[in-house]
């Protein structure tokens, strides 16, 4: 079963809002067993719409279309949709009317005239209530494919989608199971893991497929099964899943978002009992948002310097002026005396301490664009590492992040 979601509206077109939608829908329908053939956004305009519809009729058995269902005039969704069934009847309904009175007289706004043109849909439509907001959502089916029309207001289209739209189609669908699981590691690249798991990955079986999702310092391995028996292909995910983990052990930290590196290093210094701080220079606290995004993460993690500026780093860090005269900002000598004071002033157990040119320029030293210093000091060692990750400005940003978290994951494990 294959489905298409087509999103409307120019705001997506140039850039001034993300398509969260779609990535809803696509989690949600593969859930029930619906694969997503093709994401389309297109513009507010009549014959693009024609013709997306018409298009997408040829290729799949569900249209999902969100936005374009307001009021005002830029909202042409719900005409050109009647267009393309032929259909000029409206019906209002009634319980639309009253549901939007209701949600007006709660914020003490009155109901006007031109509200009343939301109640209103195609006759060959079966309305889908919005008990989230004031558009009600559309489902059509001719010629073997279900269109349905949904508001693009997330919060409203995700009511409209759990409540509704997911029900009807497996009331009218026979669904087959699509599984997901996902490894997560670090340390090493994409083609390096393709090279040690060829073989495995040449005789997976044609229902399971393997793909890679390469991030900064990581790659997640993403094992999917389709199958009509949900317990059996558990059966085969979890041999296979078995197989990566005897291949390459030590660069996974678990499976799925759950399993993270950063949460992976708490659930470490949860374990032994111990505590961490950081000193950024330019990262600008982002190894410290990452760390905090997990929850719980007040039970080991104790803070942060963010010191951007030589003169902050002698101020706040306590980092000696000498040592920066004699070495400039970006040394292992000042990431080394960023980790050890930070650790002093936090009593913590762990310190990491980084500092670097982030680029575009080099900032009153002359070290080259992308170089990087991280600093591990800890109860029983200190480590500095070198590295330089090039351009451009965010790259050598998020790398440092990732390196720096997986020097800390090395020691703790």
């Amino acid at each position: 079963m294959k489905a298409e979601i087509i999103t409307i509206g120019d705001e997506i077109l140039i850039g001034q809002i993300v398509d969260t939608n779609s990535q809803f829908i696509s989690q949600e329908l593969n859930k029930v067993g619906v694969s997503v053939y093709q994401i389309t956004s297109i513009q507010d305009d009549q014959q693009h719409i024609l013709n997306a519809l018409k298009e997408a009729q040829e290729r799949v058995d569900i249209v999902i279309i969100t936005g374009g269902l307001g009021p005002t005039k830029d909202d042409i969704t719900k005409k050109t949709i009647a267009q393309f069934f032929n259909n000029t009847e409206f019906i209002e309904y009634p319980e639309v009317i009253e549901h939007i009175q209701k949600l007006f007289a709660k914020i003490n706004h009155p109901f006007k005239e031109i509200q009343r043109y939301q109640a209103q849909l195609p006759s060959k439509a079966t309305l889908l209530m919005n008990h989230f907001g004031t558009a009600p959502g559309m489902w059509f089916f001719e010629k073997n494919t279900v269109f349905i029309s949904l508001p693009g207001v997330p919060y409203e289209m995700k009511g409209l989608m759990i409540t509704e739209v997911l029900p009807r189609i497996q009331k009218q669908f026979k669904l087959s199971f699509i599984l997901h699981k996902t490894i997560m590691t670090y340390g090493q690249g994409e083609s390096t893991i393709a090279e040690i798991i060829e073989d495995f990955e040449n005789n997976l079986p044609s229902h399971i497929k393997l793909a890679y999702l390469p991030s900064f310092g990581r790659v997640r391995l993403r094992l999917s099964a389709k199958g009509e028996n949900k317990e059996q292909l558990e059966n085969e995910l979890t041999t296979k899943i078995e197989e990566i983990y005897q291949l390459i052990p030590d660069i996974i930290t678990g499976l799925d978002d759950e399993s993270s590196l950063e949460k992976t290093i708490g659930d470490l210094l949860i374990k032994n009992g111990k505590t961490i701080c950081t000193a950024e220079s330019l990262t600008g606290g982002k190894i410290a948002a990452t760390l905090v995004s997990i929850a719980g993460s007040s039970a080991y993690y104790k803070g942060s310097f963010v010191t951007y500026s030589a003169e902050t780093k002698i101020n706040l860090l306590g980092v000696l002026p000498e040592t920066i005269q004699k070495n400039t900002v970006v040394s292992k000598e000042v990431a080394l005396e960023m980790a050890t004071n930070a650790r002093e002033k936090f009593k913590t157990n762990y310190a990491i301490a980084v500092t670097g040119n982030a680029g575009p320029t080099i900032d009153h030293n002359d070290k080259s664009v992308g170089l990087v210093f991280i600093a591990l000091v800890s109860d029983e060692k200190e480590i500095v590492e070198e590295f330089n990750f090039g351009e451009p400005r965010e790259k050598v940003i998020n790398r440092t992040v990732s390196k720096s978290l997986e020097i800390l994951r090395k020691e703790l494990f």
